[in-house]
């Protein structure tokens, strides 16, 4: 039977208004299902006087710690997965929507918000990590952050390590569901490339590992985004050999010392480096000098690498492949596998390798990101202009960073896993912009800048469609209808940037695995028979 467009329009609202109060209501039965199932898991709600300090503990962007933040009713913190197996039951019994949250690092904050009443699964206390030297694996709990995943295989053995991030309070939940990129990309891949199984509780409450969830299922939950598919309690990882010594250096080039003129050559001869030498640039606006008492502003390009050897082996690649950087040998410095996820994360030289083990940042601000790949380099006058952007008000902590691919992200195929960005992409983008001062007009201010920023890119990115990476999650392109139904028309405008051709398997495993939409946000993937589900 057709149904007219008005009658549509009208269940449509009636569904919505009558869902927001059902679940702003439901949060009572949903704790007292949990009291019925021997939880042994703290339950806070807005009377506890625990549940702020528990929320804004894994707060990482200021942007979403305002009083005019929408807040969680309930905040559950399993402790075991039959736990978190009673959470999911509780919560579609009663009709409660769930967000997840790992370590807190989502770009749009969508693991702690939602605008309709909702329950935050916090997996914290989910962290074990067994590390097996012997077959070179390990097994790593959804709520480890990716620094207390390194500090355990470095426990264990100096010659291997995981091609995850930099950041070590990102929790690997979040981090390995969007992909997961990292300074060893260029020799191993993504930390997705790199999952050989998982654990994962789907929609109906069963606890599933890669065969009993089926390929297309474990296809689809390494890199196609969190909180579409089920909650991934664990991943299995296949560690990678790295040597005993690596060797890292950062450069720090002002424009008088030919900034402009380095970036553009970097573009040519980063993604075509050895697989073992992986050189990005981060780029700010920073003093110069002080003359005359006047503070003046400059642009500084830091050439930040690694090489997966020795400085004997690196001068001469440098030499050869991009000697006006100037690299000399004690530029460089010589440290273990280990030491250089320190050096990496901002760490100096000696401190303690315990270090990791926080999951407190080292600073929280508000901030704002996008992102972007390069197909084709950007002439000089293309940078000169991002220079001119970078000088504006708003720009005083905004940053650029400019990430190489090649070497083995062009070897694997586009639909090895979700992330499509392989072959073809010189580099990625991540633009940010970070500030300190409370209130909606100074963001305005700040976001209107990065998106004057994104829109100045758009001849000099790819096109048609011009993408994006989810982990650097960006509701600004696209976002679905969170109260109700999202055509597959209206998430596909967000859904191909992000996925391009394996958008479409992603929808057909998610129409498959939870057709009634029980996982979603604002980006999650649709199920296209969520309609018929419902029985509207």
């Amino acid at each position: 039977m057709k149904i007219s467009w008005f009658s549509f329009l009208l269940v449509f609202l009636i569904f919505s208004s009558t869902s927001w109060a059902a679940l702003a209501d439901n949060h009572e039965e949903f704790i007292e299902c949990l009291s019925h199932s021997n939880q042994t898991s703290s339950i806070y709600t807005p009377d506890n006087s625990s549940y702020s300090s528990i929320l804004q503990f894994s707060i990482q962007n200021l942007r979403f710690n305002t009083t005019e933040t929408p807040k969680p009713l309930v905040i559950v913190t399993p402790v075991s997965e039959s736990e978190v197996q009673q959470i999911i039951l509780c919560a579609k019994k009663t009709g409660m929507h769930v967000r997840v949250r790992g370590a807190g690092h989502d770009y749009e904050g969508l693991s702690y918000v939602s605008e309709v009443p909702f329950v935050i699964v916090d997996l914290i206390n989910l962290r074990a990590i067994n590390v097996n030297v012997s077959d070179k694996s390990a097994w790593v709990e959804a709520g480890s952050t990716i620094g207390e995943l390194y500090y355990r295989i470095a426990e264990k053995s100096k010659i291997l390590g995981f091609p995850a991030g930099v950041c070590p309070t990102v929790g690997v939940g979040g981090h390995f569901s969007g992909g997961g990129y990292g300074v060893m990309l260029r020799k191993y891949g993504l930390a997705a490339d790199n999952i050989v199984d998982a654990r994962l509780i789907d929609a109906n409450g069963r606890i599933l590992d890669r065969v009993s969830m089926g390929e297309d299922l474990f296809w689809a939950i390494r890199g196609g985004g969190g909180n579409s598919f089920g909650l991934v309690l664990a991943w299995k990882i296949k560690l990678v050999d790295v040597p005993e010594k690596v060797t890292v250096f950062t450069l720090d080039r002002t424009l008088k010392e030919n900034a402009t003129k380095l970036v553009h050559k970097w573009q040519y001869v980063a993604p075509r480096f050895h697989e073992d030498l992986f050189i990005r640039i981060l780029i700010s606006r920073q003093n110069s000098s002080h003359q005359s008492g006047n503070n003046k502003q400059t642009i500084v390009a830091s050439f930040n690498s690694i090489f997966l050897g020795g400085i004997d082996q690196l001068l001469p690649i440098m030499q050869e492949n991009f000697s006006e950087l100037g690299l000399r040998r004690e530029d460089c410095i010589e440290m273990s596998w280990i030491e250089s996820i320190l050096y990496f994360a901002g760490f100096q030289r000696g401190d303690p390798l315990d270090i990791l083990l926080s999951r407190v940042q080292l600073s929280t601000r508000y901030f704002k990101a996008k992102s972007d790949y390069v197909h084709q380099p950007i002439p000089e006058g293309g940078f000169e202009g991002i220079w001119r952007l970078l000088f504006e008000d708003e720009a005083k902590s905004a940053q650029v960073i400019l990430s190489p691919y090649g070497g083995k992200m062009d070897e694997i195929e586009a639909s090895s896993i979700p992330f499509p960005h392989r072959a073809g992409n010189l580099y990625k983008i991540q633009h940010l912009v970070y500030w300190d001062e409370e209130g909606e007009e100074v963001a305005e201010r700040h976001i209107n800048w990065i998106r004057r920023l994104y829109s100045y890119m758009t001849p000099f990115v790819s096109k048609f469609p011009r993408v994006a990476y989810i982990n650097y999650r960006d509701l600004d392109i696209g976002v679905n209808n969170i109260n109700g139904y999202t055509s597959y028309v209206q998430a596909k405008v967000w859904g191909i940037k992000y996925f391009k051709n394996n958008f479409d398997r992603l929808v057909h495993v998610k129409t498959k695995v939870d057709p009634s939409n029980f996982f979603r946000n604002e980006q999650s993937i649709p199920s296209l028979t969520w309609w018929k589900n419902k029985g509207e």
